[in-house]
């Protein structure tokens, strides 16, 4: 999926909150990310969802292409911006000089007026067993990072990529997280990349596809932050409230187990889903908020996990909007935290300003921008793949979701 993030810029600051009407005390909320996904035909153009980013605090955004008309229309806003290469290019990127094209006319030309701090390169690579598509992710990580510093951009935009949970061959209890093994070899050559060049390792993480997986044996308290017993891992015995957390710490231990202790974890995506099908159990709107309303709670706390409490919670939420053409289950096209008219799909806790929802739909004006040359990308659907929910509910693994149900019988 794509996420993504909503955040108020410092945990100090205090916002005045009018939800439906009712005006609600002060409350403090820390900065996160959203997910700035485009798979739909009735979205506002960009330069009308800059009031709707900027009311709800948002200080991160994550594209999934470098979308001209967005870069454009955000710049001198302050948003910082990841953008993405499509799993589609890869092959193309290994050429040197097909990345640096890219990133000239992708990334240098929207600078220094669009803040963009960071590439990922690919979107859960290696969970779709292509060998030829995971052979060529790190080539192409590889020329775009070289392109960035015969650019003289290193020091400005990192490069990274996004993994599916589901890279874990176990992750309960957290402490025996390990990475499968068929991708330890393809994964270690990827972490020294990190390490060398100083980015962070992310994660795409879902709870919900546990729940659903499961509802009648997995605590829906446990997965939506709410008051619950918890779990104690024997290994570590590290106290776990809920699910997320577990799985952040989880990808914590098995990049240890590699050898990659202090290498830092982003979550690049994490949702709830507001509407699903018959058989896609807690899509609800009340939960949505719960799930997304707590997390901004825990972040706002600035909470690390139980394995890194004072690590810095990087979160990128899915997603910005609901879009209307994704593929798949009903679920994938309602995890937005708004309707594509700029309304919320349900109250967190605070109210957009009087300007959101007031911009023309459609798209926006024409890029005068030098056009990127024929046969590179400046879009992507590259993502689309990886909200199927047949990938994603293998993110615990069978092994894993069998632990987590065992644990939650002799808690029950």
């Amino acid at each position: 999926m794509e996420l993504r993030r909503f955040g108020f810029e410092q945990c100090g600051s205090f916002v005045l909150l009018l939800v439906s009407g009712l005006l609600l005390l002060p409350v403090m909320v820390s900065s996160i990310g959203v997910n700035y996904g485009q798979i739909a035909n009735n979205l506002p153009a960009p330069e009308n969802v800059i009031p709707l980013v900027k009311a709800i605090g948002a200080t991160k955004v994550k594209l999934y292409d470098a979308s001209p008309k967005v870069l454009r229309a955000f710049s001198n806003t302050s948003v910082e911006f990841i953008v993405g290469l499509g799993n589609e290019y890869l092959a193309k990127m290994k050429n040197p000089a097909c990345a640096q094209e890219w990133v000239k006319n992708n990334v240098q030309a929207y600078l220094p007026g669009t803040k963009i701090t960071s590439i990922f390169v690919g979107n859960e690579v290696l969970t779709f067993n292509d060998t030829s598509l995971s052979a060529n992710l790190l080539p192409a990580m590889q020329s775009v990072h070289t392109a960035l510093v015969n650019l003289g951009l290193d020091k400005q935009v990192a490069v990274t990529t996004a993994h599916s949970l589901a890279i874990l061959e176990t992750s309960y209890p957290p402490s025996s997280g390990v990475f499968r093994r068929d991708l330890v070899d393809c994964l270690v050559p990827i972490l020294d990349f990190h390490v060398k060049i100083g980015s962070p390792f992310l994660i795409n993480a879902y709870p919900y596809f546990a729940y659903k997986a499961n509802p009648k044996q997995v605590s829906l308290d446990f997965v939506l932050f709410q008051p619950n017993q918890g779990i104690l891992d024997p290994g570590s015995n590290l106290h776990y409230e809920n699910m997320l957390f577990a799985q952040i710490d989880a990808v914590y231990y098995a990049l240890a187990a590699v050898g990659y202790k202090k290498l830092p974890v982003h979550i690049s995506e994490t949702g709830w889903p507001s509407k699903g099908d018959e058989d896609e159990a807690g899509a609800t709107p009340e939960n949505a908020k719960k799930y997304n309303g707590n997390l901004l709670k825990f972040i706002c706390q600035k909470k690390g996990t139980p394995l890194r409490p004072s690590s810095d919670l990087n979160i990128y939420v899915f997603a910005l909007f609901n879009e209307n053409m994704k593929p798949g289950p009903t679920s994938e096209r309602n995890y937005g935290l708004f309707k594509p008219d700029g309304t919320p799909v349900y109250q967190l806790g605070f109210s957009i300003n009087d300007a959101v929802g007031n911009g023309t739909h459609g798209t926006s004006g024409t890029s005068d921008v030098q056009p990127t040359p024929p046969g590179f990308p400046t879009t992507s659907t590259g993502y689309l793949s990886i909200s199927s929910a047949k990938e994603r509910s293998r993110c615990l693994g069978f092994f894993s979701v069998c632990l987590y149900l065992m644990l939650f019988k002799l808690l029950l």
